[in-house]
């Protein structure tokens, strides 16, 4: 990187492993650029091994297994705009590496199991968000994985998640009344008993009063709207599409939801949808349709996960343009 940012923005991206952070950093990618974009996995700041975390029982989970000190003390000097010498996790030999140079960026993206956990972390937080997985879709999303790839048994995959979950929800679940953004992925209210969690009902929940977020919603600010796509217009296979944006209460705190249950057959087609949301942040008509389409083999482009997470983006994206022109106005003053 050729100079020194003057304002360093940093993102925060927490969820449990196989949440979807990976595919969301992805299009976070598209959106800032690769060489914008700095991403730090903070399993880089296990504090214990692999060999040490079994000997002591302790997961990685627990933030007993994991150094908050330094990892505050580094994302404070990286968003002064300081150099640092970041500690490496290797996931191959579950041991520490040793660290690496990590020069400050315009963008720092901290992403992992607890990046909104430490209350000193969370407070350089420029913007955060939480993906949360619902049980069932987890479950099914696991056996999947697990029992068609891997070849595990229904029994061991439901013996590992019975065995993080005292753990996740003690630490990594609480996260979530902090963020400033919740992608929920739960089960389709369209099919009645649907066991197989193909089809999806996403909710984008908002918590209001964030500083320079303003919230998408369709049609009618602060209306509860409730919308079925003109079959038509937006060509969508059994069970169809439905979405709904309005006003809600999140863990007791006022919020606005964005959702869009069941999935789409054509991308193209979307900016049908797009023209009906509003307080996106797109730069241009169709950017929405146009990021979503880049990339149709991402994992959720044809329901709202990759909407959403897109969405999302477009925020942070305006975020750090807020922030940035602050900071120009501040040395330019």
């Amino acid at each position: 990187m050729s100079s020194k940012p003057n304002r360093v923005v940093v993102i925060g991206v927490a969820g449990d492993s196989g949440c979807g952070k990976s595919t969301f950093l992805r299009r976070l990618n598209d959106l800032f650029g690769e060489e914008f974009m700095t991403v730090i996995c903070l399993d880089d700041y296990h504090s214990l091994d692999r060999k040490q975390r079994k000997q002591t029982g302790i997961t990685a989970l627990d933030p007993r297994a994991n150094n908050f000190d330094l990892m505050y003390e580094q994302v404070k000097a990286l968003k002064e705009g300081k150099s640092i010498m970041k500690p490496i996790y290797n996931h191959e030999t579950g041991l520490l590496d040793p660290p690496e140079l990590v020069q400050p960026n315009k963008v720092i993206v901290i992403e992992g199991l607890h990046p909104i956990y430490d209350e000193r972390v969370r407070g350089l937080l420029d913007f955060s968000i939480y993906l949360d997985l619902s049980d069932e879709v987890k479950i099914a999303w696991k056996i999947q994985r697990d029992m068609a790839e891997r070849g595990h048994t229904l029994a061991d995959v439901m013996q590992a998640i019975e065995s993080r979950r005292p753990d996740f929800e003690a630490y990594i679940d609480p996260q979530k009344a902090h963020a400033d953004v919740v992608i929920q992925i739960l089960p389709t209210n369209l099919i009645a008993n649907d066991t197989e969690r193909k089809v999806l009902r996403v909710r984008l929940v908002q918590r209001s009063g964030v500083e320079g977020i303003e919230p998408a919603y369709l049609f009618d600010e602060g209306s509860t709207i409730s919308w079925i796509p003109c079959g038509t217009k937006l060509t969508c296979s059994y069970p169809g599409i439905k979405l709904f944006s309005g006003p809600d209460s999140w863990l007791g705190q006022p919020a606005s939801i964005l959702e869009i249950d069941g999935q789409f057959d054509r991308l193209d087609e979307m900016v049908y949808i797009e023209s009906h949301l509003s307080s996106i942040d797109t730069k241009y008509y169709g950017e929405l349709t146009e990021l979503l389409r880049k990339h149709p083999d991402y994992p959720g482009s044809n329901n709202g996960t990759g909407l959403l997470q897109i969405i999302v983006g477009l925020k942070m994206r305006a975020t750090f343009d807020r922030l940035t022109k602050q900071a120009e106005q501040l040395v330019t003053a």
